[in-house]
C-alpha cells in the first residue's frame, strides 16, 4: 500500500464511510446541513447587495460534507453597481476563509486507493520549482497612459486592486528569485522527465485554500491539485501556511504549452485575480525557438477591481505601454504561445506577420483562442520595425489588450 502524499503542517485526511439503507457508519456526528449554512450566508450577502437585484443563489456554491464555498461564476457579471460588487465579494471571501479541509469520503472503491509517486524515466530529471502562492497589490496601468493613443489612463488609486500571485523562490523557499508577476513563473520540462512543484500558501490577506492545477501533463489524483468536496484528495486543499508538492510527468503527448492555475475552493474569483501561469514541454533534446514568449490574453472584471467595466489584460497589465513590449531579430526563430485566461473567445493578430496554423497547413494572422486553450504562433522572423499585437475582438483591443513587437534588424 502507497503512502498517501501530506501537506507540512497538516493532518492526515480521515476517511468517512457512508451509511446506505440505515447502516451505521460508526460515525455519530451529524452532518452539516448545506441548506442551513446556505441561508446565513444569503442573509449576509442579502444586507451586502440589498436593493441591488442581485441573484444570491447564482452567486454561491457549495461543497462537499456541508462546507460552503463561494465561486463567481462569470466575470464581470455581477452587478453595474462598483459599491455593491465589492460588498458581495467581501461576503465571498468570507465564506470561502471558513471553508475548512473536507472529511474525505470513500463512496467508490476508487476513492480509497493509493498511488506511488512518479519518477522520471530513463535518461529523465526532475525539474524542481518552489513556488508560493500570496497576494499583492496590483496595477494594472502602471505608466498610467496608453501609449497607443497617447491618452492617460485613470489614477492609481483607481487600477490598483488586491491580487494573488505564483512566485518563484529559490530552493526550500529561502528567498524570491524572480518578483511577483501575472502570470506566475512558466515551468518548463522535457519528455521523460517530471515536474516537482513544491507550492506554499504564504497569503494572510484572504485566508483560503489554494492548489495548482496543471493542463497537459501526467498525473495520478493525488497531484490533480482540485478541491472535489468530499472527494478533495491531498493536493487538493492546501490552507494558508502550508506546504504541498506535486508530481507531474512530461509523456511524449505532453508536448505543448499548457495553462496551470488554482483548482481551489474559491477557484474561479482567484484565478480571476492572477492564479495562473504556463508549462512548456519540449521533446528530448528539441531546441527551442531563439524568442519564445507567454501571451495570457484575460481580464480583470469588477468582481476583482471593483470597478463598473472590463480590463482586458495581457499578462496582467493593460494599453500599450503596460502591456508586455516583445523583442526579436531579423533572422530568428520566434514563437508566441497564446492562452486563453477568461470566459471569453480571443483572436491573435500581429501587424506585419504570417504564419502556418497549428497543422501546419494554413496561412494565418489572426487565429482564436478559447477559454484556457493554448494556440502557437511561430515564425522566421523577417520584418524589422515596431509592430502592434493585440486581440482583434475591437472591444477587446480598445479596453487594453495591446502591446508592441519590437523587430531589430539582423
Amino acid at each position: 500500500m502507497e503512502e498517501e502524499p501530506r501537506e507540512r503542517g497538516a493532518q492526515p485526511p480521515r476517511e468517512v464511510p457512508i451509511a446506505r439503507d440505515g447502516i451505521p457508519t460508526g460515525d455519530e456526528r451529524p452532518p452539516a446541513d448545506p441548506h442551513a449554512e446556505l441561508a446565513k450566508l444569503d442573509a449576509e450577502l442579502g444586507a451586502a447587495t440589498s436593493g441591488a437585484g442581485f441573484d444570491r443563489r447564482r452567486f454561491l456554491a457549495l461543497g462537499g460534507a456541508g462546507a460552503l464555498f463561494c465561486n463567481l461564476a462569470a466575470s464581470g457579471n455581477l452587478t453595474g453597481d462598483p459599491k455593491t460588487t465589492r460588498k458581495a465579494v467581501a461576503a465571498a471571501d468570507r465564506a470561502a476563509a471558513k471553508v475548512k479541509r473536507p472529511r474525505r469520503v470513500a463512496l467508490d472503491p476508487r476513492d480509497k486507493d493509493r498511488y506511488p509517486t512518479p519518477q522520471p524515466q530513463p535518461g529523465g530529471t526532475a525539474r524542481e520549482y518552489w513556488i508560493q502562492a500570496r497576494s499583492v497589490m496590483w496595477d494594472w496601468a502602471p505608466t498610467g497612459r496608453d501609449e497607443w493613443m497617447n491618452a492617460p489612463i485613470p489614477k492609481k488609486s483607481k487600477r490598483q486592486f488586491r491580487g494573488f500571485v505564483y512566485q518563484l523562490y529559490s530552493p526550500g523557499f529561502a528567498e524570491p528569485v524572480a518578483p511577483a508577476s501575472i502570470p506566475g513563473p512558466t515551468l518548463h520540462a522535457e519528455v521523460g522527465d517530471t515536474l516537482v512543484v513544491h507550492l506554499r500558501n504564504g497569503d494572510r490577506h484572504f485566508n483560503q485554500a489554494i492548489t495548482m492545477h496543471p493542463h497537459g501533463v501526467k498525473y495520478n489524483p493525488d497531484y490533480d491539485g482540485s478541491y472535489f468536496g468530499p472527494f478533495t484528495r491531498v493536493g487538493g486543499f492546501i490552507a494558508p501556511g502550508e506546504e504541498f508538492t506535486y508530481t507531474w510527468e512530461a509523456t511524449p503527448d505532453s508536448v505543448g504549452v499548457w495553462p496551470y492555475h488554482d483548482h481551489g475552493p474559491n477557484h474561479t474569483l482567484n484565478s480571476f485575480r492572477g492564479l495562473f501561469g504556463a508549462i512548456v514541454i519540449r521533446e528530448k533534446g528539441a531546441k527551442a525557438p531563439d524568442v519564445e514568449e507567454i501571451v495570457w490574453f484575460h481580464s480583470f472584471g469588477p468582481e476583482v477591481t471593483g470597478l463598473n467595466r472590463l480590463i482586458h489584460c495581457i499578462n496582467g497589465r493593460a494599453y500599450a505601454g503596460n502591456t508586455p513590449t516583445f523583442r526579436a531579430k531579423v533572422g530568428q526563430d520566434v514563437a508566441f504561445h497564446v492562452i486563453g485566461g477568461n470566459n471569453d473567445f480571443h483572436t491573435f493578430h500581429i501587424h506585419g506577420h504570417r504564419w502556418k496554423d497549428s497543422g501546419g497547413v494554413v496561412n494565418t494572422d489572426t487565429p482564436t483562442v478559447g477559454p484556457f486553450e493554448t494556440i502557437s504562433a511561430r515564425f522566421h522572423e523577417d520584418n524589422p520595425g515596431r509592430w502592434m499585437y493585440h486581440c482583434h475582438v475591437m472591444s477587446h483591443q480598445d479596453a487594453g489588450m495591446a502591446g508592441w513587437y519590437i523587430v531589430d534588424p539582423a
